[in-house]
């Protein structure tokens, strides 16, 4: 077997861990070992991706060249087992994206080299991770030879590298979270309106799939403020009034969501041309679910 010098190790064992262990082995041409906290857990994740598991204890020795892919909750507590191992002189990146390189101080001290390295994509599962991550956008940060990994990897997976500043980080994740939680959330949204208006949830969906791909592309191709269109772009108070006057029946939330949504939106109609007397109005609409 190659020696650690040449391994990469991958500490957790869930859809990112799974998913990177797979194409780490398949593509990347250097022996691939996972451990996590369960050792059972490790031998599962392993063997779907196709690697070795370890128990965490020997992670240092099996691997100098290390990627924890663990919760965000999860990541002070395996810092800190990594740190009372001793683990010195290793390069090691963590992929959560809601902490910079200081989730890793603890390491840092020791004289490894820390740093992050985020997917910007979404991962429901370990295969369609294996799919999606080639080409996505990877968020990295951290010392200079991390960083050199980070590059590396991307540069493997033909993605593109987003260098965050440290201070910054949660902007970004912010901005992450909008753009592919929160998406979620306006769909769900819609899709309970929809339900209330008399259709069942799965002819709602497929109802609106047309439209949110439209728009998906429409945004990507366009940008938001040539791609915005409805009751907002056009300055339309009253359809917004009625709107608001109809949420009345809906969850709180859902309102409340509305309303934001659209007072956020009237910023992008803004950079459209759309008046300051229209703005002012339709703010005053949608300001009627805080009252």
């Amino acid at each position: 077997m190659n020696n650690s010098s040449d391994s990469v190790g991958i500490i957790g064992a869930g859809r990112v861990a799974q998913a990177l262990g797979k194409l780490l082995r398949e593509h990347g041409g250097a022996p691939v070992v996972i451990a996590s906290r369960k050792q059972e857990s490790a031998k599962a994740a392993a063997a779907w991706a196709g690697a070795s598991a370890v128990p965490l204890e020997e992670i240092a020795v099996k691997a100098k060249r290390l990627l924890i892919a663990v919760s965000d909750d999860a990541l002070p507590e395996v810092a800190s087992k990594l740190a009372d191992l001793g683990l010195r002189g290793a390069t090691i990146l963590h992929t959560c994206g809601s902490q910079g390189p200081e989730a890793l101080s603890e390491l840092s001290r020791l004289e490894n080299s820390v740093g992050v390295l985020h997917p910007l994509q979404t991962i429901p599962n370990a295969a369609e991770g294996t799919a999606t991550l080639p080409g996505s956008a990877f968020a990295i940060a951290g010392d200079t030879e991390a960083i050199a990994w980070a590059q590396s990897l991307v540069a493997f997976l033909g993605g593109t590298c987003l260098q965050i500043e440290a201070d910054r980080w949660p902007l970004y994740h912010a901005a992450a979270v909008m753009a592919c939680n929160y998406e979620v959330t306006l769909m769900d949204a819609a899709l309970e309106l929809l339900e209330q208006a008399g259709l069942s949830r799965t002819a709602a969906l497929e109802a609106i799939a047309p439209m949110v791909r439209a728009t998906t592309e429409n945004v990507l191709r366009l940008g938001p403020d040539l791609a915005l269109t409805g009751p907002i772009q056009r300055g339309d108070s009253a359809t917004v009034r009625a709107h608001m006057a109809a949420l009345r029946t809906a969850r709180p939330a859902t309102a409340i969501l509305y309303s934001a949504a659209g007072l956020r939106t009237i910023e992008i109609a803004r950079r459209r041309g759309l008046s300051e007397e229209k703005a002012e109005a339709l703010a005053e609409s949608l300001r009627m679910s805080m009252r």
